[in-house]
């Protein structure tokens, strides 16, 4: 049976990607003056959004980097008992070797996150119509002005996105596991623990979870961890974000050149049609493609297609999230995949492109953000042994055709066939990190210690 979860002290965007409020923004902040700056998250507190229920027209939540952590007064020791990924942060010489940050993607590169523009907070906020978002940008500014504390680094997105579809042109977000016990679909659910830290996980045991020596919380605001330790972590959870432009003209040129059906090689890329549709059971056709209807078509498997005549092994949803297939027999590989899984609450940036082939100089793309217990065994784990593995599923000198590095191979995408398989060469880059940090996403319990400190 499923253990009752605090919901009033879990932030709300760990149940809910808050898709009924169509305009987003994240504001990512600096710490100028600690004691202001805790005095301010105290006032925040009161309005941070939990896990109870559907908020209709306006929601809130924040998240702090180890950085920011350190710049609002938490000590080296407490420091220390957080994740080493969350600690080492994602622009390190090894997190970018893991991450595959190279040639244009290196962090110097990068528009925030990085020595030059550290951010050491995000407040994600979310709103059913761009008055009420701007509304909010707007007094947060002004606030900051007036010495709160912290200063504005940069806004990101803000725009109104209407529908599911990323930039470009495929339903998103259809993956996307649930918390036991917090959804009626019980076809994919992981434990409280994978997501939400010291909870138990697919392990069987409490994921970990950073804490502080109980004579630094006199006031008792969390959780007792037992050995003379108070639980900073419990109910919160860890969130990465990295800003990914898309350069939509790119993608759909380079499909256009290299097969006679664009739209069937760009779906062989990815794994789905436009609508949503898997081509694992829809390997012909688009079953929407004349009614404009999306899917969320999510219960399969690939054994059905281990060969990878239907939906190639290297396309990007595969890559990704191999179900089944990466195992001595199917249980055992659905099981390994599972505890790996993100939980994401990305949301698009920048206008939809007029003409899908003509570059119009505007910027555009994803920010990309999900949530985890363990950034090494799930994010990072991903990335690295599937997104950019060179050696996988059978393929060889290749990587994910969306989103991975193809400095590491020579850009060839393998669609297999009956007789005879296909490789599309001179695969480029079609997105590029913009930006990207670690953060520490806490109970809201943690947030006011945190304004205590």
């Amino acid at each position: 049976m499923a253990t009752e979860l605090e919901r009033l002290d879990i932030q709300g965007i760990v149940f809910s990607g808050y898709g009924h409020l169509e305009c987003s923004a994240y504001q990512l902040l600096r710490v100028t003056d600690a004691k202001a700056a805790r005095e301010w998250l105290g006032w925040l507190a009161g309005s941070i959004t939990d896990a109870r229920g559907k908020k209709e027209t306006f929601c809130r939540n924040v998240a702090f980097t180890v950085n920011g952590l350190k710049a609002l007064g938490l000590d080296d020791e407490s420091l220390t008992t957080f994740a080493w990924p969350f600690r080492d942060g994602m622009t390190s010489e090894h997190r970018q070797r893991i991450l595959g940050d190279t040639d244009v993607n290196v962090p110097g590169n990068w528009q925030w996150g990085n020595d030059t523009t550290p951010v050491h907070i995000v407040l994600m906020i979310f709103a059913a119509n761009i008055d009420l978002l701007n509304g909010e940008i707007a007094q947060n500014k002004e606030k900051m002005l007036q010495g709160i504390g912290v200063e504005l680094v940069k806004t990101l997105g803000g725009g109104r996105h209407e529908g599911t579809r990323e930039h470009f042109g495929f339903n998103d977000g259809i993956a996307n596991p649930s918390i036991e016990g917090t959804s009626r679909d019980r076809s994919d659910e992981i434990k409280p623990g994978e997501v939400l830290l010291g909870h138990e996980d697919d392990y069987g045991g409490p994921s970990p979870s950073p804490s502080v020596a109980s004579a630094r919380d006199p006031k008792k605001l969390l959780p007792d961890a037992g050995r003379g330790r108070r639980d900073l972590g419990f109910n919160g959870s860890y969130l990465v974000f990295r800003q990914m432009e898309q350069d939509v003209p790119a993608f759909w040129n380079f499909v256009q050149q290299a097969h006679d059906d664009a739209n069937k090689l760009a779906a062989k890329l990815i794994g789905r049609w436009p609508s949503g549709a898997p081509l694992v059971t829809h390997p012909d056709a688009d079953p929407h493609a004349t009614d404009g209807q999306l899917s969320t078509e999510d219960g399969f498997d690939y054994q059905s297609d281990t060969l990878g005549v239907k939906c190639p092994i290297g396309a990007h949803i595969r890559r990704t999230n191999p179900r089944d297939t990466l195992g001595p027999d199917p249980q055992t590989a659905k099981k390994s995949a599972n505890r790996h899984r993100l939980l994401r609450r990305g949301r698009s940036y920048g206008h939809i492109i007029e003409d899908r082939t003509k570059p119009d100089g505007q910027e555009r793309g994803l920010h990309f953000i999900c949530i985890g217990s363990d950034i090494a065994r799930q994010f990072e784990f991903v990335q690295q042994q599937w997104v950019n593995n060179t050696v996988f599923g059978g393929l060889y000198s290749e990587v994910d055709p969306l989103i991975g590095d193809q400095t590491r191979c020579n850009g060839i995408f393998t669609v297999p066939g009956d007789p005879l398989r296909t490789r599309v060469p001179n695969l480029c880059r079609f997105t590029t990190i913009r930006g990207g940090a670690y953060f520490f996403l806490p109970s809201l319990r943690a947030i006011k210690y945190i304004a205590s400190l």
